[in-house]
Order: structure tokens, then C-alpha cells, then sequence
């Protein structure tokens, strides 16, 4: 198997067990706010990251998406 795909894979179902998410609910958060690209665009520096600072990474990454997708008021 490709290793960044066996990453993205890991990824996914940590973030799905850190946030007691359904596999479907994580995974369509992934793809709604680019996360799976940003892995593959960023792999040889988020793969050396230890669990915990991964999770929380990602929940950055979504994080800033959304406040940039957000309508401003």
C-alpha cells in the first residue's frame, strides 16, 4: 500500500476515535475541508509528528478552513 495513503488511513481513523465520530462522519469532514490534500501535500513533515500533536494539527487545519469559508457579519 502507497505510504501516504496508509497515512491518510491512520489519520482518518484517529481522528474518528479522538472525536467518537462514525467512520462516514469523519471521513466526510476530511473531504469537505481538504484534509486529505493537505496530507498529501504535507506528508513528509505531518507523518513525523507524534499522535496527539497530529489530531490537534488537523483540528487546526479544519479550523482555520472553516473561519475562511464562514460568512463574515
Amino acid at each position: 500500500m502507497d505510504k501516504v495513503l496508509h497515512f491518510k488511513i491512520f489519520c482518518l481513523e484517529n481522528y474518528k476515535a479522538t472525536h467518537k465520530l462514525t467512520g462516514k462522519a469523519a471521513y466526510d469532514i476530511f473531504l469537505k475541508h481538504g484534509v486529505f490534500n493537505y496530507i498529501t501535500d504535507f506528508f513528509d513533515i505531518l507523518h513525523s509528528f507524534g499522535l496527539l500533536y497530529l489530531i490537534n494539527d488537523i483540528d487546526e487545519f479544519i479550523s482555520n478552513r472553516q473561519n475562511k469559508t464562514e460568512p463574515h457579519e
